[in-house]
């Protein structure tokens, strides 16, 4: 184990709550490497606090100990609940669904239930709405510095008990590409797509292609447009659509340059949905 703990919430930064979990970290153990995945998921945005959790947890080394807290139910009977993933990685997080993306692409081996009442910050048994740090960072923090093993956090229980989001797979039927918009890139506004790129290449697209993209919200077309699959943003001008293929190796939609996602109003979610399909050539 690397004794690397990485924290992500939607705390923010704009008061102490993740210097505290810092500070209970440390006061764990001084061996133990603190890094922030992030803490500026939207507020009590499970959907997207499993996908963060989906794009960065197996680009870390084996044994890193990651701690998701995105937890409108805090305080509420909703499990804690501790997970190695399929990619030998360990995930502390409130039972309410964060663990969806991992779980059904990367998968799970082992989940345990966090006993909240022993398994915590000492002295904070009085405590109900802060469990990121007395239960989460502070667990975290034993089993990246090897303190405990992991059995030792709680009791284990079934893998198809734990909350799951519904994930829908894209699809490809009679040249129509069909997918998810899963998440912003959010900086730049594009739009990360669950397309893989094995699905253009099963139609015959390459580079500098035209395609047909439409964008649906609850199965009304919201865009439509004709764009260039392009190798990378400098091959479109400043201010045109392209059609890409993001770090995950899916397929994205952007702007060079500007914010798809501001320009055309187009979120995130199972609601949100991609079409994709070669554009006619023009003889």
């Amino acid at each position: 184990m690397g004794k690397y703990l990485v924290l992500q919430s939607d705390f923010g930064l704009g008061d102490g709550a993740v210097s505290a979990m810092y500070g209970v970290a440390h006061t764990v153990s001084d061996d133990i490497k603190v890094n922030n995945l992030t803490h500026e998921i939207p507020p009590y945005d499970i959907w997207v606090a499993s996908y963060r959790l989906y794009q960065t947890v197996k680009y870390w080394p084996k044994g890193t100990v990651f701690v998701s807290v995105v937890d409108p139910g805090v305080g509420s009977d909703r499990r804690s609940i501790a997970c190695l993933t399929s990619t030998g990685h360990y995930i502390i997080t409130p039972d309410n669904g964060s663990l969806s993306h991992i779980k059904h692409y990367d998968g799970l081996e082992k989940v345990i239930e966090i006993n909240e009442v022993t398994s915590r910050l000492p002295h904070s048994e009085e405590s109900h709405t802060f469990h990121g740090r007395d239960v989460y960072a502070y667990n975290g923090a034993r089993l990246a510095a090897e303190e405990i093993d992991f059995e030792q956090l709680g009791r284990e229980i079934a893998l198809n008990s734990i909350e799951e989001l519904e994930i829908i797979e894209a699809q490809l039927n009679d040249g129509v590409l069909s997918g998810s918009i899963d998440v912003l890139d959010i900086r730049f506004g594009s739009l990360w797509t669950n397309i893989p790129l094995s699905y253009l290449k099963d139609l015959n697209v390459v580079h500098g292609d035209d395609l047909v993209v439409t964008i649906l919200h609850h199965n009304n077309k919201v865009y439509q447009n004709i764009i260039k699959f392009a190798r990378s943003f400098a091959d479109v001008n400043v201010g045109e659509p392209l059609v890409y293929v993001n770090s995950l190796v899916n397929i994205g939609v952007a702007v060079n340059q500007d914010s798809f996602s501001d320009l055309y109003h187009i979120g995130t979610g199972n609601e949100w949905t991609i079409q994709l399909s070669k554009a006619p050539s023009i003889e």
